[in-house]
């Protein structure tokens, strides 16, 4: 049944420009051979959202329809993947949890027990037949398995394994094969190229035409994106959905949906290397190493500072034992090899702590030692000025994703983006350090006196 074609006049006007622009046609050679009655034999729908022209979809897509995930399969069941499935599953959805160990499915299952019950007397306080009601009811949502085949009938697979392109390709290759064609495909990478982790995947959403004598394009959009959370799941709140280059709109906006269904607030990020937070957090945790490698703060006084001066809930040797020191070697070797740039080069003390198996909270020594171990835990503009992100977007990354009072754009325009430029232009001086070479959107916005909140404008508009 095709689709139904309900949109005013300029709209379909708007809407066939767009199509041959699409395509590829030349819309002055094409309009005068395109009529209503052909336009609508088209398979394809206009989405206008917002108040503005969205993209085109095939009418007989075998996508997942917005909203409609309704189960969902999580491989790798450490404490992101188990973090995951505890959200879907407290959203009412029916999760089954793959990992080739049973020891950490049995694991996986006693932390979520856990920390439903947790949720639940925060929720209900002191009413214990509800609290086991939500606990068992959510809980019931949730089944393991050590068989890949077991868990792939369903509507949002999600990646959650460990940090190795070839595993996660060999991986998704294998998914892409046994999953139905409406299954979407997600890796929840932290560092590491959409684009590449997906390069396997066949499962697209196609754009066909067939207009009577006009030649028409082949064009694909893939069913596979970036869904990255952070640690602990159930309680951070920020997921950032990673748009790879040839991710279809439906796929798209199903994961956002999906995302604000498990109680997320989503930001949306090109495939570009680190995405938002980790793009940001970076270098500050980098250089924050190397002044206490040069000996020119203790690494207490540092996590000091950050959180007495800069308002940050942990200082960076606190966040780098928490997140792990093998992960945050990790990152850096990544972050040095897609983007060049010399603020990531190796730290010798992070290697040799790694090397000596000092990898903080998880193995009871890192920058602090820890009484308890706990098995399987684990400011720049450069963002802004490639356009990967929304001001926006990035400010809200860092609040809910780092723990950070204020975003790094929100506290630019709150010191003064004069300010920030001065300081750059000091810091380049003293330490000739390419992090703080100028910034090309600074120098415009206080070119044209837009300072922040002292001027009534900066990077974002307030009120005098």
């Amino acid at each position: 049944m095709l689709l139904s074609y309900r949109t005013s006049d300029l709209t379909w006007r708007l809407s066939i420009l767009t199509y041959l622009v699409s395509v590829s046609l030349t819309p002055a050679r094409r309009c005068a051979r395109l009529t209503r009655h052909q336009f609508r034999r088209l398979s394809l729908t206009v989405n206008i959202k917002m108040n503005k022209l969205s993209v085109l979809k095939r009418a007989f897509s075998s996508s997942t329809s917005l909203n409609a995930v309704k189960t969902v399969t999580v491989v790798g069941g450490g404490l992101m993947g188990s973090g995951i499935a505890q959200v879907a599953a407290q959203a009412g959805q029916n999760v089954t949890i793959v990992d080739l160990q049973p020891e950490l499915l049995e694991k996986a299952q006693k932390s979520i027990q856990n920390n439903l019950t947790r949720v639940a007397k925060k929720v209900h306080k002191d009413d214990a037949a509800k609290v086991e009601g939500f606990v068992k009811e959510s809980f019931s949502r949730i089944k393991v398995s050590t068989n890949i085949e077991d868990g792939v009938n369903a509507d949002l697979i999600i990646e959650a394994i460990v940090e190795k392109l070839d595993v996660k390709q060999e991986l998704f290759n294998k998914l892409d094969l046994l999953a139905p064609e409406h299954t979407i495909l997600a890796s929840n990478t932290s560092s590491i190229s959409i684009n590449e982790i997906g390069a396997g995947i066949k499962r697209k959403d196609s754009i066909v035409g067939n207009l009577t004598h006009i030649p028409l394009n082949h064009v694909s959009y893939f069913r596979f994106g970036g869904l990255h959370f952070f640690n602990p799941v159930p309680i951070m709140r920020l997921l950032e959905v990673i748009k790879g280059d040839h991710i279809s709109e439906e796929t798209y906006q199903t994961m956002m949906a999906w995302g604000k269904s498990v109680g997320k607030t989503c930001i949306t990020c090109k495939d570009t290397p680190g995405f938002v937070v980790n793009r940001l957090l970076g270098p500050y945790s980098a250089e924050a190493l190397r002044m206490y490698e040069r000996g020119d703060a203790s690494k207490e006084d540092i996590d000091i500072g950050m959180k007495l001066g800069a308002g940050y809930p942990m200082g960076p040797f606190e966040l780098a034992d928490y997140t792990g020191l093998d992960t945050n070697k990790f990152v850096l070797q990544v972050m040095l090899e897609k983007t060049g740039d010399p603020v990531f080069r190796p730290i010798p003390m992070l290697d040799k702590m790694v090397a000596e198996g000092k990898l903080g909270i998880k193995s009871g020594e890192g920058f602090y030692k820890y009484k308890k171990v706990y098995p399987g835990l684990r400011a720049r503009t450069y963002t802004i000025r490639s356009g990967d992100a929304s001001a926006r977007d990035i400010d809200t990354a860092m609040k809910l994703g780092a723990g950070y009072p204020m975003g790094p754009l929100e506290l630019a325009d709150f010191t003064g983006l004069d300010n920030k430029k001065a300081i750059l232009a000091v810091m380049l001086d003293k330490t000739g350090h390419t992090a703080f070479r100028p910034v090309a959107i600074l120098d415009r916005l206080v070119g044209q006196g837009k300072l922040g909140r002292k001027s009534g404008e900066g990077i974002y508009k307030y009120d005098k």
